[in-house]
């Protein structure tokens, strides 16, 4: 084994934004979750399991975020998540029934009985419901670093118009962390790559160490880095910050010559349901009758104009294995060229939304632990490495100043702040300074006291409504009545509830009703605007 000239970084950002209905089982959005773990999260830890039991020595690096974190650790929706995949297991079962008369589908429709059927045992017997624990053990065993992000995805370079709103976001998202992992975080993963040089304090108020951004939040700092994104900078505020290498990015996501358009991968957009008869998919799809996707996909994507045809299991497999070999060989070469010239081993960051993995690109979670006991066994140039390890290993740094900037299209703040959206925003200031009113006129209400409770309260709407998934949502046309909905509900309860407060006359059975809707964060202490 030849000794290493540099390092290769994966980060991988879970987060989904929290949706929590106990008023009714008919919101088609929760189903993002059960989808995640199945297709995400479950996927990965069992690949990680198989690297630990096979004595692979490798590194990752993931967010888990507050609101992914609360939602993992919520009976409700562990409860509901067991009935989804009841409901999947039952009507794989009639499709085993249904494809007899063609072998080739036959299987696959087997193939999905297995899967769903082996999501419930792992999910209750071996998780025991509980997937945090999951990824806290391989923390504890040292192959993967946990890190932070806001409390609810809050978009820092917009909120940072009231200042508290930033700092809660950072407070809240290091409590949440502790919480669970029984530890402080070293890193945070900033709200959609958000940087602006006013959260710095309050990242280091809390003890954040590094930061990821963007590309170009490296490549244009102040003064430009000797290194470009393959090293580290230091904030003239303490906060070191890693950028996202462009090269191993685009290599992964690019829809024209990604790895994940290749054909023999299973194509995400033909669903059975949307292709079977209808009276027959009708129980398993969105209970107002439309069609929506169930995960049982049976085609490859196999090229742009033509007939599609039947996944194969093991072409699949093939072309992720051809591909790890090609990252393999792309990044050897790559950390080749760039050795000579550095002052410290070059470091290559690839962060990538961890619903990439499994969700979009089903054979994600295989690639990555092909490509993981390649680097193991393999002559290489390269190890595997957490930002964290990096830092201790090679503590100097350039200082500089990052850019503003974000990872949204172009680069800053448009997908956020645009004519689709930018009406939230003007309501999102107010409740934000208005949460800071009320910490300072109510400073350190009594414990048991009703009126902290909806101090309480308005501290989780406000967070709520602050969640960036929703302003996305909105610019990309999606789910937009859902978004918008969420918004409008969240700042509405946000402001009743500050001049019944200001008014001092709670309604506590409207209290009652949306601290059981709006559970997030059951330890949250409103001080943190004060």
């Amino acid at each position: 084994m030849t000794k290493e000239k540099g390092y290769v970084s994966f980060v991988l950002h879970a987060h989904l934004p929290f949706i929590h209905h106990p008023e009714s089982e008919d919101y088609l959005e929760e189903q993002w979750l059960y989808e995640a773990i199945s297709e995400t999260y479950i996927p990965l830890l069992l690949n990680f399991k198989k690297l630990e039991e096979e004595k692979v020595d490798f590194r990752l690096t993931m967010s888990l975020t507050p609101p992914l974190l609360n939602m993992l650790d919520n009976k409700l929706l562990q409860e509901r998540y067991i009935k989804y995949l009841k409901k999947h297991i039952e009507l794989c079962e009639k499709e085993v029934v249904r494809t007899k008369y063609d072998p080739e589908l036959n299987k696959l429709s087997h193939y999905y009985l297995e899967r769903y059927s082996n999501d419930l045992y792992v999910f209750k017997d071996v998780f025991n419901c509980n997937l945090i624990q999951g990824f806290k053990h391989f923390q504890d065993i040292g192959v993967l670093e946990i890190i932070t992000c806001g409390a609810t995805h809050g978009y820092f370079p917009i909120l940072y118009i009231t200042e508290e709103t930033v700092r809660a976001q950072i407070a809240i998202g290091v409590q949440t962390y502790e919480k669970y992992f029984g530890k402080k975080p070293r890193g945070i993963w900033l709200p959609e790559c958000g940087y602006i040089p006013e959260a710095d304090k309050y990242l280091k108020e809390y003890g954040i160490n590094y930061i990821i951004t963007e590309s170009h939040g490296i490549l244009y700092a102040d003064p430009t880095p000797v290194y470009g994104t393959f090293a580290p900078i230091v904030s003239p505020g303490g906060v070191i910050a890693f950028g996202r290498d462009m090269e191993s990015s685009r290599q992964v996501w690019s829809s024209i010559n990604g790895y994940p358009g290749d054909f023999n991968y299973r194509e995400f957009y033909r669903d059975i349901g949307y292709d079977t008869d209808y009276d027959y998919i009708k129980p398993y799809i969105a209970s107002n009758g439309a069609r929506v996707h169930t995960g049982i996909k049976y085609y490859r994507i196999t090229g742009k104009d033509c007939e599609k045809q039947y996944y194969n299991l093991q072409w699949a497999k093939d072309s992720a294995e051809k591909q790890a070999g090609h990252f393999f060989d792309s990044r050897s070469a790559q950390i080749e060229k760039l050795a000579p010239i550095m002052a410290n081993p070059p470091i290559i960051l690839c962060p990538y939304d961890a619903e990439l993995y499994g969700h979009w690109w089903y054979e994600g979670p295989y690639w990555l632990y092909v490509l993981f006991k390649k680097i193991y066994y393999d002559e290489c140039n390269f190890k595997l490495i957490t930002p964290s390890e990096y830092i201790d290993k090679y503590p100097l740094m350039q200082v500089a100043e990052p850019c503003r900037s974000s990872w949204g299209a172009n680069g800053y703040s448009e997908v956020w702040l645009n004519p689709t959206n930018d009406y939230a925003h003007r309501h999102l200031h107010i409740a934000g300074n208005r949460m800071v009113e009320l910490a300072h006129l109510y400073p350190n209400e009594p414990e048991d006291s009703i009126r902290r409770k909806a101090l309480n309260q308005c501290a989780r709407e406000l967070l709520l409504a602050q969640s960036s998934d929703w302003l996305f949502i909105i610019t990309n046309g999606t789910m937009v009545d859902y978004a918008k909905k969420r918004i409008k509900d969240h700042i509405g309860r946000f402001t009743k509830l500050y001049y019944q407060i200001t008014d001092e006359k709670l309604d506590e059975d409207f209290l009652a009703d949306i601290e059981e809707k709006d559970c997030i964060f059951p330890e949250i202490d409103y001080m943190v605007y004060y």
